[in-house]
This record gives structure tokens, sequence and C-alpha cells, in this order.
């Protein structure tokens, strides 16, 4: 019986040295990251708002590329860049999107549209 135990922990200890190095992987150590790339950032919402204006301002015209530059607060009121990047009429061009809204209530103060060759 006592071999018995010894062997069983002998087994154990083994098993455990095994799993270990699978417990140091890059695997393991990148679930916390993907679980934190699955989150949706704070900055989603006014996307969809840029995209959504940008398709009624620019009719006909097909988003290709989406970029969010950054958000900038001044006094209560904070502001939200994108940069997208449309085709029509056989020409491309971007347009930068900003809009602005109360950091607390989130209403909607300004968009502005600013075209640019690149």
């Amino acid at each position: 019986m006592i071999k018995e135990v010894s062997g069983l922990k002998k087994s154990i200890l083994i098993i455990l040295l095994l799993s270990f190095p699978a417990l140091l992987s890059p695997s393991a150590a990148n679930i916390r990251h993907i679980s934190a790339a699955q989150q949706t950032p704070a900055y989603a919402k006014w996307g969809k708002l840029a995209m959504t204006n940008t398709k009624i301002k620019y009719p006909g015209a097909r988003i290709l590329d989406y970029l969010h530059v950054g958000r900038t607060t001044q006094g209560s009121n904070c502001t939200e860049t994108f940069k997208l990047w449309l085709a029509r009429d056989n020409r491309e061009f971007g347009v930068f999107v900003r809009i602005t809204f109360d950091e607390k209530t989130e209403k909607i103060r300004a968009i502005t549209y600013q075209e640019t060759p690149r």
C-alpha cells in the first residue's frame, strides 16, 4: 500500500511537471489580452454615427476604410475624430469627421466634415 501511494504521488508529480510549461506558454499569457481585445472600444458608438452621417452627406460613396484618430477634451465637451476613406465617381478621398458632444450627457454639439486628398 505504501508503495502504491508513493507511486501515485510520483505520477501526480510527473503530470504537474509536464503541464507546468503549458501554463507559461504564450497562449496562456494571451488569454487576458484576447478577452480585452474583444471588448467594444469607447469610441465605437461615435464611429458608427460618423459612418452613418458620412453616408448621408456623401450619397453614393462607399466607405473603404475607417480610422479612429483620437479624442480631445475641452471643458465639458469631447471631440472624437475619425478619418474615413471614400470612393465615389472614380475618385478616392478622405474625410475627417469630428463629433463634438457633452461629456456627461453625450448630447451632440456639432458634427463637422473636412475633405482631404490623403
